[in-house]
């Protein structure tokens, strides 16, 4: 068994033949589920507000502090865990790709600029006015779940794009490059880097798929990200790398292989180079 699985929502919404969106108060999910404290991954979205209480929460080895009006948005396949006080209190919501995509049909999640794995900002925080203005949608998501009322799922999805759509709103407020003209080749960037980062190591690789010039793509990442296009390419390289040393089932040299690495001893020192520490070192910090 992996030390740190891959829950689906299934396994949150076990009372339910819906496995495709799970929605709690978070008192109410950490009674049945106290494990999520531990690290651990989702293959699906997920969508946090916090509302009372502390703590932090980890994701990808970022380190964020919880208040009232901490909102968090996690992409599949992020590693998180969390260390709350006793008195928190929130909304918690996991849904599928699929399920978001399909039924506001021109419309998808990736629209959405706060779900960018290339530069990620999973967290922000509400004010109070801004809490309260969203709060209403929070609790009306739980009273139609519990209900049985007539077009119950459109309410429910409707409820959820309103929240996505309040949530983009003060995004594009605090990263406003988002709105740059050069929004689309990074989208585009990010699809070509997560589907070849393992095998495809080179800027030049991924300008062509582009159609644009490597001196182009990196003046783009260079404005959007504050990054050429290898230290983004190399940055998500390292996450992986650590992801992978998170579970003690792979070898270091398993994972240097798995990301593309014939070289172990360069893999390692590419590794210690971006982190500070050997992948072993990272291994044995992280118990």
């Amino acid at each position: 068994m992996k030390k740190y699985p891959i829950y689906n929502i299934q396994r949150f919404n076990c009372n339910s033949v819906n496995s495709d969106l799970y929605i709690n108060t978070f008192k109410n999910h950490l009674i049945d589920h106290s494990f999520v404290e531990e690290p651990h991954r989702h293959n699906s979205y997920v969508l946090v507000f916090f509302t009372k209480g502390s703590g932090t929460h980890e994701i990808d080895f970022d380190v964020f502090t919880i208040q009232a009006g901490s909102m968090f948005f996690l992409q599949p396949g992020q590693m998180h865990h969390w260390n709350l006080s006793d008195d928190v209190e929130g909304f918690v919501i996991f849904y599928s790709q699929e399920m978001y995509n399909l039924y506001f049909g021109q419309k998808t999640i990736a629209d959405y600029p706060f779900y960018s794995s290339v530069d990620n900002k999973p967290e922000m925080v509400f004010d109070v006015s801004e809490s309260k203005a969203i709060f209403p949608y929070f609790e009306s998501l739980i009273a139609e779940t519990q209900s049985n009322q007539l077009l119950k799922q459109d309410k429910v999805m409707n409820l959820l794009d309103i929240i996505h759509i309040e949530i983009a709103r003060k995004y594009s407020e605090t990263h406003l490059h988002e709105a740059h003209s050069y929004n689309v080749k990074i989208k585009n960037f990010e699809v070509l880097l997560e589907q070849n980062f393992k095998t495809e190591k080179a800027p030049f690789f991924y300008a062509s798929q582009l159609n644009i010039t490597l001196k182009h793509l990196n003046r783009i990442c260079n404005e959007m990200l504050q990054k050429t296009t290898t230290e983004v390419i190399t940055a998500r390289i390292i996450l992986e790398a650590k992801r992978m040393l998170m579970d003690k089932k792979f070898t270091v040299n398993e994972i240097a292989t798995e990301l593309g690495y014939d070289d172990y001893s360069y893999f390692t020192r590419l590794f210690k180079k971006h982190t500070g520490m050997t992948p072993t070192d990272f291994r044995i910090s992280k118990k």
